[in-house]
């Protein structure tokens, strides 16, 4: 698994309910925009809204759609780590490549370590673990290192913490490498993820966009690269001022892409007010200009 694995936004109709027509458009645009995998159920997914049902036939839905062709990952997180077995049994069952989860608060070093033993002999192959903090360094290196040798199926881990650059170097480092980062939160500082070696990253939306980037970065073009996403930061700036209108924005993205018949969320931190409405508008018509361009120059590279 490697390069742009986005977390999926959840699509809801006109009055309400999970909109699994929608999820499975979603599913074909991400795998057309060329990314790596896909993450669903994460917070981008607004999860903590949906109900066991829904979560079931998201994932059932997500899996089958896929068919194996791209890594799906499930994010298990939930606040009872017994919904967390389950959904992983569940994200086993339906063929998922990994899950996902977040490490309950207020555990010490032996109970993170039984608490992700349990995740990995219930879940697929790939443990991914989101260390998440708004406002904190997240978990220590000694944890992470100590985890990571005694759970063999974490594999993956998912920095969005304050100063994430250098602590994915520091990762890095205490792992030889071995242990696959990405970041996701920290998008701002994509360049600054290449630079260190970051083995994915995981944003929400515009991912024909990142993949143009990430693959203009590998292939050298540093440059073309960096100009590329001095025209996204723009556009994160309105978007990534918190998780709510991160969310909302990326819904009516969707919607105007065609992706979603409806911007709904769930969350009631999704909204906008009037002033937010309008700088919304301006920086939904940057990213869908910036999204014509790259289904464009992607258009041209598969003609050519």
């Amino acid at each position: 698994m490697k390069g742009i694995i986005p977390s999926l936004n959840t699509p809801f109709d006109p009055a309400g309910h999970l909109d699994l027509s929608c999820l499975r458009r979603l599913v074909e645009h991400t795998i057309g925009a060329g990314c790596g995998g896909m993450l669903g159920l994460a917070v981008a997914g607004e999860h903590t809204t949906l109900t066991e049902g829904e979560k079931l036939s998201y994932i059932q839905t997500l899996t089958d759609a896929n068919a194996g062709r791209v890594p799906v990952i499930i994010s298990v997180t939930a606040q009872d780590p017994n919904e967390s077995l389950a959904l992983s049994r569940t994200a086993t069952q339906a063929g998922a490549a990994g899950v996902c989860v977040q490490i309950p608060e207020n555990l010490n070093r032996q109970g993170m370590h039984e608490f992700l033993r349990d995740i990995a002999n219930a879940g697929p192959d790939i443990l991914m673990v989101q260390d998440l903090d708004w406002d904190g360094g997240g978990l220590s290196l000694d944890d992470i290192t100590y985890l990571f040798d005694k759970v063999d199926r974490f594999s993956w881990l998912k920095i969005e913490t304050q100063q994430a650059g250098p602590k994915y170097s520091a990762v890095l480092r205490a792992t030889d490498g071995k242990l696959n980062v990405c970041g996701g939160w920290a998008v701002t500082q994509l360049m600054d993820a290449l630079a260190r070696g970051v083995h994915a990253f995981i944003p929400t939306g515009m991912e024909r966009v990142y993949v143009s980037i990430q693959r203009l970065y590998e292939t050298g073009e540093v440059t073309a690269a960096r100009a590329l996403f001095e025209r996204v930061l723009p556009i994160l700036n309105f978007s990534n001022q918190n998780i709510g209108i991160s969310i909302r924005f990326f819904k009516e993205l969707r919607k105007a892409e065609g992706l979603f018949e409806t911007d709904q969320c769930r969350l009631p931190q999704a909204q906008f007010d009037d002033i937010q409405a309008l700088e919304a508008r301006h920086a939904r018509n940057a990213a869908m200009a910036l999204i014509r361009q790259a289904s464009e120059a992607a258009a041209m590279r598969q003609d050519g």
